[in-house]
C-alpha cells in the first residue's frame, strides 16, 4: 500500500476522534465478566522469550516474531497484550512518530476527529462480542503514552477499522497489494499454490518486528496468520482445514457510517470457514464499509475464488476453463461489471498494469512451486519485462511491502518473508507440525520447516540495492526542501538522479524543487523527462501535464 500518507493520517484522527466519543465507546464495552480469574503472570526467560502458561513469544534466528495463543477470547487477548507489550508499544510508537510529520495543524485534526467520531459511531455494533473481547484483553497491555487521544481499549478497537476508515474517507487507490493462485498443471504437484504482496508501508520503522501468530481458539479452528503486535484480525493467513484468506482493497465510496472492519470479516472466515462457500456465507452475513477483494484458497475445494464485497454490494469471482487466478486492486465479477468507481479504477490506478504484469509471469512459469512463487513476488520490472525504476507501484515488488507470503493448502505449508519487503528469506511452516511442537514450551525448539525455506533475493545485497535504500533517504530530503523552500546542493541533486534513473517520481520529485526555487527551466525539463518514464496512474500524468504548462507560462 504505496505511500500510506492517508492510511496513518487518518488512523491519527481516529484514535483523535474518541475525545469526543470516548463515553459511548466505554459503553460499548464487552463482557469481561470473570477477567479476575484469567492468570495474566508473562515469564520472560529472555530478552526474546516469553511464556504465559501455554503460550508463548520468541523470536526466531531470522528476526521474526513467533506467537502461540489458545483459549477463549478474554484468555487470548490478555495473553496476546502480555507477552507483546513490548512489542505494541513498539508498533503504537511507530504510528503515531509517523503521524506527527503529517498532520499540518491541531485545528484542523480536531475539525476532521469530530467526522471521524461521528463515522465511528456504531463500529462497536459491527464488531462482533468474541474479537471486542479479544482486542479488550490486548489493549490492557497497551501504552499510556497515548491516552490523551483515548483510552487504549478505544484506540485498539478503532485501529482495526483505521484502513478502512482513511481508505474510504480519500477514495484512496493507493493499493497495491497483488496476488495469485495456481493450481492443476499450472503447478508442479498438481495442487493448489498462492501467492501474494502485502504493500503496506506505515513508515520503516512499523515494519522491522514482524509477526506470526499460531491460534488455538477454543471455538473454531486453529489457524495461522502475519501481521504485526496487537493486529487481531486477519490480513494474510491459513487455518487447520487449509483455508486460506488474503486482502485486496478496491475502490470504494465514502460510506456515512463505520461498519465492519475488512480485517474482522477475515478474521472470522479463517476461524470459522473450511471451504469457499462457508466463507462466502460468513461474507454475506458482514456489512462492510470499504470495497474490497478477499481471496479464499481451500484444501477442500482444490482452487481459489475471490469474494468482492462492497458498502453496497456483493459478488463471487470463480474463475472458469482456466488453472489460475489473479487478484490486483480491482472487482473481476459480473456484479461489479458497470461500476463506474471500478471502471476508473480500472482505466486510471496501476491496478490492470499489476494485473497484466502477474498474468504475463505465470505465462512465463510452468509448473510454479514455491520458490518460483516466490521470484514471482520479488520481480521489479514491468511489462515485457521494461526497466520502470525502483519503487515504481505498477511493479510487483514495490519496494515497500511489509510482507511477502505463499500458501500450499493442501500441504497446510506457508511461507512468510523476512525483511527487507519480500526480499529478505522465507521461513516455512507446516501447520500439521506447528501446534505440537509450540506446546513444547522450549526456546529452541524450532518450528520451521527449515529445510523447505526459500534464500534470501541476492539483490539485497548488490550495490543497486544500496543505491535504492540511499534514493529513498535523498528524496525524503528533497521533499522536505521543497516544502520549506530550502535549497539542497546540485550535487545532491545529480546524485539523487543517478539513483534510480528509470522511475518517473526521480524526476517528478526534482521538478517540483526547481518550481519550488522558481527555476522553470530545468523544472520543465524534470517533468518532460518524467513523462518519458512509466508514469504509474492517468491523475499522476495529468498532474505532469499541469506542471508543464505552467512552466511552459512562466518561462
Amino acid at each position: 500500500m504505496k505511500n500510506f500518507f492517508y492510511y496513518i493520517f487518518f488512523l491519527f484522527v481516529v484514535i483523535a476522534s474518541s475525545s469526543c466519543g470516548v463515553k459511548k465507546s466505554l459503553a460499548a464495552r464487552p463482557d469481561i465478566s470473570g477477567i479476575e480469574s484469567v492468570d495474566t503472570t508473562r515469564i520472560k526467560h529472555s530478552q526474546t522469550f516469553f511464556t504465559l502458561n501455554n503460550n508463548l513469544l520468541r523470536k526466531n534466528k531470522q528476526g521474526l516474531w513467533e506467537m502461540y495463543l489458545e483459549g477463549k477470547p478474554l484468555e487470548r487477548g490478555i495473553a496476546a497484550g502480555s507477552l507483546g507489550r513490548e512489542l505494541i508499544k513498539i508498533q503504537e510508537d511507530a504510528f503515531i512518530g509517523k503521524i506527527t510529520e503529517l498532520i499540518p495543524s491541531e485545528g484542523y485534526l480536531k475539525f476532521l476527529s469530530k467526522i471521524i467520531a461521528w463515522y465511528n459511531r456504531k463500529l462497536h455494533l459491527n464488531v462482533p462480542e468474541e474479537y471486542k473481547t479479544e482486542i479488550y484483553g490486548v489493549s490492557r497491555y497497551a501504552s499510556n503514552d497515548y491516552n490523551d487521544f483515548a483510552e487504549p481499549y478505544v484506540r485498539m478497537l478503532y485501529a482495526h477499522g483505521a484502513h478502512d476508515i482513511g481508505h474510504a474517507l480519500q477514495d484512496l487507490m493507493l493499493v497495491g497489494c497483488t496476488s495469485f493462485a495456481a493450481w492443476d498443471d499450472k503447478t508442479e504437484d498438481g495442487k493448489l499454490l498462492i501467492g501474494r504482496n502485502f504493500d503496506f508501508y506505515a513508515g520503516d520503522d512499523f515494519s522491522k518486528e514482524k509477526l506470526v501468530t499460531f491460534m488455538n481458539p477454543s471455538e473454531g479452528y486453529k489457524f495461522m496468520t502475519y501481521g504485526w503486535a496487537g493486529m487481531m484480525g486477519a490480513l494474510s493467513g491459513m487455518n487447520e482445514e487449509g483455508l486460506t484468506i488474503t486482502i485486496n482493497a478496491g475502490k470504494s465510496k465514502i460510506p456515512l457510517v463505520a461498519k465492519t472492519p475488512i480485517s474482522i470479516l477475515t478474521r472470522e472466515i479463517l476461524q470459522y470457514a473450511s471451504t469457499i462457500d462457508e466463507a462466502i456465507a460468513i461474507a454475506k452475513k458482514r456489512e462492510v464499509f470499504v470495497s474490497e477483494s478477499i481471496m479464499i484458497g481451500s484444501a477442500k475445494d482444490k482452487r481459489a475464488a475471490l469474494i468482492e464485497v462492497s458498502p453496497n454490494n456483493f459478488g463471487v469471482y470463480n474463475v472458469l476453463n482456466t488453472n489460475q487466478l489473479v487478484c490486483s486492486n480491482h472487482f473481476q465479477s459480473n456484479t461489479y461489471v458497470e461500476d463506474k468507481r471500478n471502471q476508473k479504477a480500472i482505466a486510471e490506478s496501476h491496478s490492470f498494469y499489476r494485473y497484466q504484469r502477474m498474468t504475463e509471469l505465470l505465462s512465463e512459469n510452468d509448473k510454479l512451486n514455491p520458490e518460483k512463487a516466490v521470484a514471482i513476488l520479488r520481480n521489479r520490472d514491468g511489462l515485457d519485462n521494461e526497466l520502470i525504476g525502483y519503487g515504481n507501484e505498477k511493479a510487483l515488488n514495490q519496494m515497500l511491502a511489509h510482507h511477502g507470503i505463499v500458501f500450499q493448502p493442501e500441504e497446510r505449508k506457508v511461507w512468510v518473508s523476512t525483511n527487507p519487503y519480500q526480499m529478505g528469506e522465507f521461513v516455512a511452516y507446516d501447520l500439521d507440525e506447528v501446534f505440537g511442537r509450540l506446546k513444547e514450551q522450549k526456546a529452541e525448539v524450532v518450528i520451521a520447516s527449515e529445510s523447505l525455506n526459500v534464500s534470501e533475493d541476492p539483490f539485497i545485497h548488490t550495490q543497486t540495492y544500496a543505491n535504492y535504500e540511499e534514493f529513498r533517504v535523498l528524496s525524503r530530503k528533497i521533499e522536505a526542501a521543497t516544502d520549506t523552500e530550502e535549497r539542497v546542493s546540485e550535487e545532491e541533486l545529480s546524485k539523487f538522479q543517478n539513483l534510480n534513473p528509470n522511475y518517473w517520481a526521480t524526476y517528478f520529485v526534482l521538478g517540483e524543487y526547481h518550481y519550488t526555487q522558481k527555476d522553470y527551466k530545468k523544472a520543465l525539463v524534470a517533468f518532460k523527462q518524467a513523462m518519458k518514464r512509466e508514469v504509474t496512474t492517468v491523475p499522476d500524468m495529468e498532474n505532469l501535464k499541469k506542471y508543464i504548462r505552467k512552466c511552459e507560462r512562466k518561462i
